[in-house]
């Protein structure tokens, strides 16, 4: 398990000067926007606009503060006016978003196509936390859980090992053919991000 801090963490501007993100987690590590399998991301949103185009790859948003956003998707809207709630789409949609209330910080998951795939559940209060494990004769590749929390603090023990204490964005990866299961409780709410990619080397299709 490795404790990732949300203190520190680097935060990038959007083209289109609406806000910035900063990276949680990405892999291959290291990777830029062209080489991601999957990317995981928290992104401060402080005005209306448009979204950048992201041909190949598809995107799962979760609104994690503030009071939520219409998103506009190739011509259809769709209100996300609660926190907590994963809602996926193409990131070569046409897309743009209303704040709906002032600021809000968007939880992003950026999938390449073919490349990687991942399901975003939102948990409250105590759940056992299982690695996650390619079948045999499965790709190669990696496979992992990224748990960031979202509303409030959280803690993460494995083992008979003292609990990682994750403050509010805080994020913890449990990856690696020996990672162990994780007892994780919270006092809000924690994301937990199950990610499977194909071998890197692979093209894109």
């Amino acid at each position: 398990m490795r404790i990732l801090r949300a203190e520190g963490r680097t935060a990038a501007p959007w083209s289109n000067g609406g806000g910035v993100t900063r990276e949680v987690a990405v892999h291959p590590p290291g990777a830029g926007w062209d080489t991601f399998a999957w990317r995981v991301s928290l992104a401060d949103v402080t005005r209306d606009g448009p979204y950048s185009p992201l041909p190949g790859v598809r995107r799962i948003l979760t609104v994690v503060d503030g009071a939520g956003l219409e998103l506009t998707v190739d011509g259809a809207t769709r209100l996300l006016p609660d926190r907590c709630r994963p809602f996926a789409f193409p990131g070569g949609a046409d897309t743009g978003s209303r704040l709906l209330g002032g600021p809000v910080v968007n939880l992003n998951v950026m999938l390449r196509e073919g490349w990687a795939d991942a399901a975003v559940e939102m948990v409250r209060g105590r759940r056992v936390v299982e690695p996650v494990r390619r079948p045999a004769g499965g790709a190669d590749g990696p496979e992992a859980v990224l748990v960031v929390a979202v509303e409030g603090p959280a803690r993460l023990r494995t083992g008979g090992r003292p609990a990682a204490r994750l403050a509010r964005f805080d994020a913890a990866l449990l990856a690696g053919p020996d990672a162990a299961p994780a007892e994780l409780r919270t006092d809000g709410t924690a994301a937990v991000i199950a990610l499977s990619a194909a071998d890197p080397a692979r093209p894109a299709g």
